[in-house]
């Protein structure tokens, strides 16, 4: 506790040369040696100055020509506020502890000090290393927007300011991490956003007493309502036009720095099957694009368990010349249907995952041959059948169609436990399984928010915004189920009123 004072008492004024040993001192203590903390010491007209800071995070450029140019070639002597008057570059603070310079230091502040002064100035001039602007890799669009977030928070700040040039855009700063600091930002609009959405994500965000934060998908799980559930609580996005979109709302977003990712919360189910690019197309295609991606998740869920339930015990209900053609192709397999799916299930998890690790090209060949031969080669054994096997492909190609990678791996982990469930008691325990599943979702929240709205609690007039759209003149207010402060986005009567080009 004594030390943790010493930290915050005030340093100043003191010499430059016990500055520098407390400095030195101080990270050696941590660290043993720091070969990258340059401290020197500069006399002029006199008056002694020292800049102390990291060589290998800041921008060598700007040091040289903003600071050491003016502060050398001055014919007078220097004083704080002389040095605020003469040298206003970038953001600049005043620091007076311990504490308070190392956390600056580690961040790329340059710190100059005047002898005898009762403060000292942090310049931040750091160099960020950063990639150019890209496709997202795991998001991909035909229509819209291609641009992704990169890992520099900065940029990431400047295409959504760009996207919403609104003074109503709220963009409020934390960090995160006391180990290893990391920059948060919260991303809202005032006049749309729930405040009592926005108040439990910045105080979510400050109770977090961790070390680090590794990206933003990290953030997410110590954020989310339920940290023990499978499913995603929270969207993530690559694409800013996607982030915006949920903004503009009134959901609130979360940045950090190193990460390509953005937050957006609260969430429902039926979120993480939108897509930017139905807004982009006729209403139409959008609508029928949406109602495929949900049929396909039922599908993929529920079409192999039902395989085996049916072949297992209720064979009954498939129609005969069908059932003599499933019969003859499981003549030979030696296996019990449940064992038969359980292994093809794993087969192509282990094709999905082999492809997604090796290098694109290779992988794209390896998911496509390693398919079609090993399934080949499979049926020609005798180990699986090539019904069940058509099956299988179907339901992994329907679970292709969600849009989000995170809501794609929890059906294929909740579809595990419901063929074993098919195959031992039928369709009974396939139909309890899906009670199950109903129950838990009725339950799981995304920032007190029930994540099957609008279904439960059923809110109609949200329908159209989550399962089908309607034409753009006719989506006059946002999703209720967000309770947003403003509801109403453009009044009916003039979006709908036809004019003339003479008018």
């Amino acid at each position: 506790m004594r030390k943790r004072r010493q930290w915050k008492k005030n340093l100043f004024p003191l010499s430059i040369d016990e500055l520098e040993k407390i400095i030195k001192s101080q990270f050696e203590k941590n660290t043993g040696t720091f070969p990258d903390l340059i401290f020197n010491t500069y006399t002029i007209q006199g008056e002694r100055v020292a800049v102390f800071y990291l060589s290998h995070i800041i921008n060598s450029d700007k040091l040289e020509n903003s600071v050491l140019d003016p502060l050398l070639s001055s014919d007078k002597p220097w004083t704080n506020d002389s040095l605020l008057n003469e040298i206003p570059i970038g953001e600049v603070n005043t620091v007076n502890t311990l504490e308070d310079i190392n956390k600056k230091v580690i961040i790329g502040d340059i710190f100059v000090y005047v002898e005898q002064e009762k403060e000292i100035l942090a310049y931040t001039l750091i160099k960020k290393e950063k990639r150019s602007l890209e496709k997202a890799e795991t998001e991909s669009l035909v229509l819209g927007p291609k641009i992704g977030f990169t890992e520099s928070i900065i940029t990431n700040l400047n295409i959504i300011r760009y996207r919403i040039r609104s003074p109503d855009l709220v963009i409020e700063e934390f960090t995160v991490g006391d180990t290893i600091p990391r920059d948060v930002r919260v991303v809202y609009m005032k006049s749309i956003a729930n405040q009592e959405d926005v108040n439990t994500v910045k105080q979510r965000i400050r109770d977090l007493d961790v070390d680090a934060i590794e990206d933003s998908i990290v953030l997410k799980q110590y954020l989310e309502d339920d940290q023990f559930n499978l499913f995603p609580q929270f969207e993530i996005t690559e694409l800013p036009d996607k982030f915006s979109y949920g903004v503009t709302k009134g959901k609130v977003g979360v940045l950090v720095e190193n990460s390509p990712s953005g937050i957006i919360a609260p969430a429902n189910v039926f979120s993480f099957l939108e897509s930017t690019e139905d807004l982009y197309m006729r209403w139409q295609a959008g609508s029928f694009l949406r109602i495929l991606r949900f049929i396909a998740m039922f599908f993929s869920i529920v079409i192999t368990p039902l395989y085996v339930a049916v072949i297992s015990f209720q064979y009954d209900v498939i129609p005969t010349k069908l059932l003599i053609t499933v019969g003859q192709s499981r003549a030979v397999v030696p296996f019990s249907p449940i064992l038969e799916a359980l292994l093809l299930e794993f087969l192509i998890e282990l094709l999905r995952e082999a492809g997604a690790r090796l290098p694109t090209k290779v992988g794209q060949t390896m998911g496509i041959v390693g398919g079609i031969v090993i399934g080949q080669a499979a049926v020609a054994a005798g180990i699986t059948s090539n019904i069940l096997l058509i099956v299988v492909s179907m339901s992994a190609l329907a679970s292709f169609t969600t849009p989000s990678y995170l809501l794609g791996t929890t059906i294929r982990i909740i579809r595990m436990p419901m063929i074993v469930l098919a195959g031992i008691f039928g369709l009974f325990g396939l139909m309890w399984a899906i009670c199950f599943l109903v129950i838990h979702l009725l339950r799981l929240t995304s920032l007190g928010r029930p994540i099957l709205t609008p279904l439960y609690p059923l809110r109609l007039q949200d329908f159209n915004k989550v399962f089908y759209r309607l034409p753009p003149d006719y989506t006059t207010k946002r999703v209720e189920a967000y309770r947003p402060k403003n509801l109403k986005r453009f009044s009916k009567k003039e979006a709908t009123k036809k004019r003339d080009i003479d008018e």
